[in-house]
């Protein structure tokens, strides 16, 4: 499908959609935004970047965050193409090379957890959500975006992603209470 002419992007939480334009900066981790103006800075009017346009370089404070899928479309199917340093220490192990639903195999049977993926493939939208984590239960929340890449500039092929994780506080040893959390790197 064409990416849409029109420069308000609609960024989908599984709950609230969210309005990117330029006078409303969306409530993402700074972290996100940055790589969503990235994503941005490389698009051309009318098409979307591929892979091709981007310099791990330019973005190299966010790789460890950074993981990219590419997408088999039929049957439908996405694979770690790279995933960042902090990415394969959450999920304590390598994930590069695997496809997801073997990399996550409880995620199999969850067809609406694809679904996401799937909405970014057909629309050539990005999609942002913030919510529990589905396969990290080391932290109370996840945020992360999802940007469509496209090596011809139409047919997404690939997604470029960023996951923020918001870790579980610590806990005081003399308290039943948890600290404050940490949402920040």
């Amino acid at each position: 499908m064409r990416p849409r002419a029109d420069p308000t992007i609609i960024l989908q939480d599984t709950r609230v959609p969210v309005a990117v334009t330029p006078d409303r900066e969306p409530p993402w981790h700074p972290r996100v935004r940055q790589l969503y103006r990235f994503w941005e800075s490389i698009r051309r009017p009318g098409m979307l970047p591929g892979r091709q346009h981007i310099d791990p370089g330019a973005i190299r404070e966010l790789l460890p965050d950074i993981w990219m899928l590419d997408v088999q479309p039929e049957p439908f199917r996405l694979r770690y193409r790279l995933a960042g340093t902090g990415i394969t220490a959450s999920h304590r192990r390598e994930l590069t090379g695997l496809w997801m639903d073997e990399a996550h195999p409880q995620l199999r049977n969850n067809a609406l957890y694809f679904e996401r993926y799937k909405r970014v493939v057909a629309t050539a939208e990005p999609s942002w959500r913030k919510g529990p984590p589905v396969t990290d239960h080391l932290c109370w929340a996840v945020e992360n975006l999802i940007l469509p890449l496209a090596r011809n500039g139409r047919d997404v092929d690939m997604l470029l992603c960023i996951t923020q994780m918001h870790k579980l506080p610590p806990r005081d040893l003399d308290s039943d209470q948890p600290a404050v959390a940490n949402t920040s790197r």
